[in-house]
C-alpha cells in the first residue's frame, strides 16, 4: 500500500481514538504525556470548557457556559454583534413580519437592563403609556435588571396569552422614581405607518415606527394618498424609529431621489465596497421633503435623514440621530441559532460613518447615549470632542455637514429643559393617567361620539376644562394616597394636551392622537416653518 496512504490512515485512527478519548473524560494532561500521542490544543475554549466539566465544584450547563461565552466575545468586538438562539430568531423576526401574542415592544438589554427600542404602535405597552428609552427594572415585582437576564428570559417573561396581564416597573429619563404599569397582553399586529394625513393645506406628514416588512407597500400607499389630496410638501417622520431592513430604507429613498444618486455605501476589512443607488422613478422626487429625527432614531432610519440630506434632497430636522451605522450579516449555525456579525460600516454620501465611537467598550457607549439624552447641546453638538469628530464633509452642493456618529440635523431643535417638578413629572407619567382617560372615555363615550363624529372634528373643538384637570388630580391623589398636589400654568396646559390626547386615542386611535400631539410637538412645530 501507498505509504502515503498508510500515514493518512494512521492520523484519522489516532485522531478518532483522540476525539473518543475525550468524549470518555480521559485528562489531557495523561493524555499529552503518553508516547504515543502528542495533543496540540489549538481551540483554548474547548480546553477551558474541558477543565471546567472535569474538574469544577458544581454541575454545569456546557450550553448556557458556551452561549455566554459567545455573548462576551462579540461584546468585545463592538455594539451591535450578537448572538440569538433560534427561539429568540424567530420571535425578533415575528416582530418585524408577523403578529404574536405579547405586550407590544422592541428591547435591548444594555448595561444589563432592559431598555425600550421602540413600542408597536396601538399595542398594549403604547396605549400603557410605555415609551422608547424606557427601562424596565422589575416584572411582576421580580428584579430584572444587573442581574444578568438573557434575551430569552425577557421575552418569556413579558409574552403570553392574549388578556392575561404582567406588571412591570420602569425608570425613565429625567425622573428619579419608579413608575408602575401594569399591561394586559394582546395579540400584536405590526404596522410600520403609524398615520398619514394632511397637517396643513399642502403640507402632508407621514410617521414610519419601524422599517419591516410591510413598510414600504404601507408609506407607498399612504403617500399616494396624500399626493392626490395636493400635497407639495411632505414631513416624514421618523422620530423614535430604531431601524429595521436595510432593503426598506433604500425603497423609502428611492421614492425621493434620482436615479442614479447615491444612497449610501459599506466598507469593511473583508469585504468588498458596495454602493447602493436610486435607481426606478419614485413617486416624490421633485417636491419638498423634511426628515424628521431624534436622539432614538437610528441605523435605517440615518440611512434615509443621510441620503437626504448629503443630496441637498431636503432638510433633516430634530437632534443628532442614535449613531448605529455597523452592517450586520446573518450567519446561521448548525443548531438554529445565529450569529449577528458586523462585517463593514455604512457611509452616507459624502463619506461620513454613521456609526458613533465605541472605542471606550460597549458599556461606556449606552452610557454616553443615556448621558446624551436630553441634553440641550445645540452649539456642543457643533464642536466636537473627539477627534474623529472635528471631520467636516460636504454635500452635493457644497454645504457643510459634521461627522462623529449619527445624523446631525440641518435644524437643530434641543430638548425642551423646561423644569417640571418631580410631583409634576409623576403626576404626568403615571399609568394613572392611561386609566382616568380610558374611564372617562368609556363612561362619556356614545355622549363623545355624538358631539365629535370624526377624528378631525375631535381634534379641532374638543377641550378639556379646569374641572376635569382637576377631576384626575383627585383620582391621582386617592390612588396614591397623596394629598395637595398643586401645578402651575405651564404644568397644567401640558397635563390638559396629554388628556385630549390619550382620550383622542381611545375613541379615534392614531388618527385623532397623532394630530393633537404634533401641535406641541416642537420639532413637528419647526419644521412647519421651513421655507
Amino acid at each position: 500500500m501507498n505509504q502515503s496512504i498508510i500515514k493518512l490512515l494512521k492520523y484519522l485512527f489516532y485522531s478518532l481514538l483522540l476525539i473518543f478519548a475525550l468524549y470518555l473524560g480521559i485528562n489531557y494532561r495523561n493524555l499529552a504525556n503518553q508516547k504515543h500521542y502528542v495533543v496540540n490544543v489549538s481551540n483554548k475554549l474547548e480546553e477551558v470548557l474541558y477543565h471546567i466539566n472535569t474538574k469544577y465544584v458544581d454541575t454545569v450547563n456546557n450550553n448556557q457556559l458556551m452561549e455566554r461565552a459567545i455573548t462576551s466575545m462579540l461584546e468585545s468586538l463592538d455594539p451591535h454583534s450578537t448572538y440569538s438562539t433560534a427561539e429568540e430568531n424567530k420571535k425578533q423576526q415575528e416582530v418585524l413580519d408577523g403578529a404574536f401574542e405579547g405586550i407590544g415592544i422592541q428591547f435591548n438589554i444594555i448595561n444589563d437592563t432592559i431598555m425600550v427600542i421602540n413600542t408597536t404602535s396601538g399595542g398594549p405597552s403604547e396605549k400603557a403609556g410605555i415609551r422608547t428609552g424606557d427601562r424596565i427594572i422589575e416584572v411582576n415585582s421580580e428584579k430584572v435588571a444587573k442581574v444578568g437576564i438573557t434575551n430569552e428570559e425577557v421575552l418569556k417573561k413579558l409574552r403570553g396569552k392574549k388578556g392575561t396581564t404582567v406588571q412591570i416597573s420602569i425608570l425613565r429619563p429625567g425622573i428619579s422614581t419608579l413608575l408602575p404599569y401594569t399591561i394586559t397582553r394582546d395579540v400584536i399586529e405590526t404596522h410600520s405607518v403609524d398615520i398619514a394625513y394632511m397637517i396643513q393645506p399642502k403640507t402632508g406628514y407621514i410617521k414610519i415606527n419601524q422599517f419591516g416588512g410591510t413598510t414600504v407597500s404601507e408609506f407607498e400607499t399612504a403617500l399616494e394618498n396624500l399626493i392626490q389630496k395636493g400635497m407639495k410638501k411632505l414631513i416624514l417622520d421618523l422620530q423614535g424609529n430604531s431601524g429595521g431592513y436595510l432593503e426598506a430604507a433604500l425603497q423609502i429613498c428611492d421614492h425621493f431621489l434620482k436615479r442614479g444618486e447615491l444612497i449610501l455605501y459599506t466598507e469593511g476589512e473583508h469585504t468588498e465596497t458596495e454602493k447602493f443607488h436610486a435607481t426606478s422613478k419614485g413617486l416624490f422626487e421633485d417636491g419638498e421633503l423634511i426628515i424628521l429625527i431624534d436622539e432614538f432614531s437610528a441605523s435605517a432610519s440615518e440611512i434615509v435623514a443621510g441620503a437626504v440630506q448629503d443630496n441637498d434632497r431636503g432638510t433633516v430636522v430634530g437632534r443628532r440621530s442614535f449613531g448605529k451605522g455597523l452592517v450586520q450579516r446573518l450567519i446561521t449555525l448548525s443548531d438554529g441559532s445565529t450569529l449577528r456579525l458586523t462585517i463593514a460600516r455604512y457611509h452616507t454620501p459624502s463619506g461620513r460613518s454613521i456609526q458613533r465611537s465605541y472605542k471606550k467598550g460597549v458599556e461606556a457607549y449606552y452610557d454616553d447615549f443615556i448621558k446624551r439624552y436630553g441634553e440641550n447641546s445645540s452649539l456642543e453638538e457643533k464642536t466636537p470632542q473627539d477627534e474623529e469628530e472635528l471631520l467636516q464633509y460636504k454635500t452635493k452642493k457644497g454645504r457643510t455637514v459634521y461627522g462623529g456618529g449619527g445624523i446631525l440635523p440641518d435644524i437643530v431643535v434641543p430638548l425642551d429643559t423646561t423644569t417640571f417638578s418631580e410631583s409634576f413629572k409623576a403626576l404626568l407619567n403615571s399609568s394613572l393617567l392611561i386609566e382616568f382617560c380610558l374611564n372617562y372615555s368609556t363612561d362619556n363615550h356614545q355622549v363623545l361620539k355624538s358631539r365629535y363624529r370624526s377624528a378631525i372634528h375631535f381634534v379641532k373643538n374638543m377641550r378639556i376644562d379646569d374641572s376635569m384637570i382637576q377631576d384626575y388630580i383627585n383620582f391621582y391623589q386617592n390612588k396614591n394616597n397623596k394629598k395637595d398636589i398643586i401645578i402651575n400654568n405651564k404644568e397644567k396646559e401640558e397635563l390638559r394636551h396629554w388628556l385630549k390626547a390619550l382620550i383622542g386615542r381611545n375613541l379615534y386611535q392614531n388618527e385623532a392622537f397623532y394630530p393633537i400631539l404634533n401641535e406641541k410637538d416642537p420639532i413637528v412645530q419647526r419644521a412647519l416653518k421651513v421655507k
